[in-house]
């Protein structure tokens, strides 16, 4: 069975066979049956986890509990608006904290991006010039979710990043809030799908 937990880069929560290699969530997402509901988001933080911590196992979509979601990598899980969990991920949060705009305390930092990742119960598009972009995040590019890395943009899929394109340079729409651009930009390096591996655009 596939369960709908796998979050794109444009924040939003689909069904899909492929697995990810980080874990997360944003609140208890399912009813007491253990369903899916529409419910986006319960709650400011959300986290992105390792999938392995200390040998714990859970069951998936438990009620009463947090719900499970899936990302291709973390740089998904920051464009989405996600940030590193404080506990599993200490000195990734910490890294991240640091860089964030004040090195304000979590709370903190999950209120500023709660505002800069949604419009009502919509994504968040932000305007920014192409050459101002750090490696890590991504762009809607002719529709469609690329990330950033170098001179080039590599298309975004739920399995795995595509053949890269040259990166232009022009005006875009950032899917990754600016404030997590800024810690990019201050040298936080987001672990990526071996997918996104350099090669030749094409």
């Amino acid at each position: 069975m596939t369960h709908r937990n796998r979050v794109l880069p444009d924040g939003r929560i689909v069904a899909h066979p492929a697995r990810g290699t980080f874990t997360g969530n944003r609140g208890i997402l399912v009813d007491r049956a253990g369903r899916m509901t529409n419910r986006q988001w319960a709650g400011k933080a959300w986290i992105t986890c390792v999938l392995d911590f200390r040998g714990r196992r859970r069951p998936i979509a438990q009620p009463g509990t947090w719900t499970e979601l899936f990302f291709l990598d973390e740089a998904v899980a920051l464009a989405a608006g996600h940030r590193p969990c404080a506990y599993c991920r200490r000195t990734d949060y910490t890294a991240f904290r640091d860089r964030f705009p004040g090195a304000p305390k979590a709370v903190e930092i999950d209120a500023v991006m709660h505002g800069e990742r949604l419009t009502d119960r919509e994504k968040r598009l932000h305007p920014v010039e192409m050459d101002t972009l750090p490696d890590g995040a991504f762009v809607n590019h002719l529709g469609a979710a690329h990330l950033v890395q170098g001179d080039r943009l590599v298309p975004y899929n739920p399995q795995g990043y595509g053949h890269a394109i040259p990166r232009p340079s022009d005006a875009t729409m950032a899917l990754t809030p600016p404030s997590t651009l800024a810690v990019l930009s201050e040298g936080y390096t987001p672990d990526l799908h071996v997918s996104a591996a350099p090669e030749p655009v094409s």
